[in-house]
């Protein structure tokens, strides 16, 4: 028999309705699969006895046919998701050994259908980095590394735990949030597809709180068909968000395969940055003749206000989790440092809780926030988000279905290798990815190509709102065109 780690999540749910395997050994296969790949750092926390009970519990419905869309496939959660009776961390001290008495809304559709869980999933601490080098429990290892080296490289961030999991077989699909770009950026890194829902498409209700109005989860999966059969099972309207939209879930898995003829695929000028790698800008042209030999139009395209998105993006963010991290007080739940008074109880909680990064986005969001500087910063990223929201609506509206960008400026870089010495160099990571997290848009990152030290690389697609679909059916063609890749194993 194949070994079973190395199915797709389609041919697993194949091989479970068969009755070729059960999802107990399904199960099993993954579980050796992680405690064989604990260098790797993708699990905070393993489930292995609550893993076999639900694997049991879909077994016995399956043997009745009453298995759901999900009956049986093992899956890892990203720590910020709460899970009943599970640590959930958010990968920050300040959480401790928070066990939440809830579940979130996403991973309880993913139990209704049938899911199973394997365990938490590392990322960076609250969901704020770009290299997952941020969390409390360390780094995560990419399981990709450059021909004839050993440097352990990222797997990006903040959905680092994810992307490693499922490009190293760890699991058959993750739950993932973006923020700015946290779901694809990963994706592009370990040769996996990350799809970023419509802002409102998927609940954020029991997910850790980073910047409310740009957080979004979405799947990460090894192929397009397997991320819009998770995306279908996370989606849906959840009366306990308020940003919820109230609109039907598409069968997102019927759209792979669709002819993508009389597309129109916009390429826009300004994502041709100055110092662009020429394999980035090859494999961008690669992409768009593509789409174009499976009929797609292209068509050049202009999004005047990109240059200002990236700058924007880092008033908006950090001044949404000043804000949502205030209630880490040491009160109510998690960590708390002992005091003389209240005042000593916060900045003492505050100051062991939160790591680095943390504590420079709380300052940065809290400074701009502020009296004196709220017009000036704050109050004008918003009017700069609204204008970069206007350029994609003006795009759609002159007929363009969607919109081809590269989705990293670069392949996977080594640990410790950015950012330490100035943290905007990290920040740049997210160039492409953070307009679509402003304008509240779909994207989706699907590997496309590998650069010349045989790591992968991605292209994004940008999509109207709310038509996930027409992404999952482009994304298919470059799949297709580009071929699946995996890592070499060396863990």
């Amino acid at each position: 028999m194949t070994d079973l780690t190395s199915l797709t999540l389609a041919e697993a749910r194949k091989g479970l309705a068969d009755k070729t395997f059960t999802s107990l050994e399904l199960t099993d296969a993954h579980l050796s699969a992680i405690e064989k790949a604990r260098v790797l750092n993708a699990f905070v926390m393993e489930t292995p006895d609550r893993a076999r009970e639900m694997a049991k519990a879909v077994d016995e419905k399956i043997a009745r046919g009453e298995g759901g869309p999900l009956a049986g496939i093992p899956l890892g959660i990203k720590d910020l998701f709460a899970t009943k009776g599970v640590r959930t961390t958010a990968c920050s001290k300040i959480l401790g050994n928070f066990v939440p008495t809830y579940e979130s809304t996403v991973t309880s559709q993913l139990w209704r259908d049938g899911a199973v869980m394997l365990g938490k999933l590392n990322n960076d601490e609250f969901a704020m980095g770009s290299a997952n080098e941020t969390s409390c429990f360390g780094p995560v290892g990419n399981p990709w590394r450059r021909e004839g080296s050993n440097t352990t490289l990222v797997p990006g961030g903040s959905s680092g735990g994810s992307a490693s999991a499922v490009a190293a077989l760890l699991c058959m699909g993750a739950t993932a949030t973006d923020t700015g770009g946290s779901i694809r950026q990963p994706a592009a890194f370990t040769a996996t597809v990350g799809i970023k829902p419509t802002y409102g498409r998927c609940s954020r209700w029991g997910i850790v709180a980073f910047a409310s109005s740009l957080d979004q989860a979405g799947p990460i999966a090894r192929t397009t068909r397997d991320a819009a059969m998770l995306l279908r099972s996370m989606a849906g309207h959840d009366p306990k968000d308020t940003t919820s939209v109230d609109i039907p879930v598409p069968d997102y898995e019927a759209a792979i395969g669709q002819s993508v003829k009389g597309k129109r695929i916009g390429i826009p000028k300004e994502y041709r940055l100055d110092g662009m790698p020429a394999e980035i800008e090859k494999l961008w042209s690669e992409g768009a003749e593509w789409l174009k030999a499976a009929g797609a139009e292209l068509v050049e395209v202009s999004l005047p206000h990109t240059k200002y998105a990236l700058p924007a993006y880092y008033i908006v963010a950090p001044a949404e989790a000043s804000s949502n991290l205030a209630r880490y007080d040491g009160v109510r739940y998690g960590l708390r440092e002992s005091a003389k008074n209240i005042i000593e109880l916060y900045e003492n909680t505050r100051a062991e809780g939160f790591g680095a990064e943390v504590r420079r986005r709380v300052m940065i969001g809290t400074y701009v926030l502020s009296a004196g500087y709220y017009d000036a910063y704050y109050l004008r990223a918003q009017k700069v988000r609204t204008l970069i929201k206007k350029d994609f609506e003006d795009c759609f509206a002159r007929g363009v279905d969607a919109i081809l960008t590269p989705a990293t400026p670069s392949a996977a870089f080594g640990i410790g290798e950015k950012g330490g010495a100035d943290p905007v160099e990290m920040y740049l990571n997210d160039i492409f990815t953070v307009t679509v997290n402003m304008a509240g848009l779909p994207g989706i990152a699907v590997p496309a190509g590998k650069d010349a030290q045989g790591l992968p690389l991605g292209l994004q697609l940008i999509g109207r709102p709310f038509d996930e679909e027409t992404l999952f059916s482009l994304g298919e063609v470059i799949e297709q065109a580009a071929g699946r890749f995996t890592p070499a194993r060396w863990w």
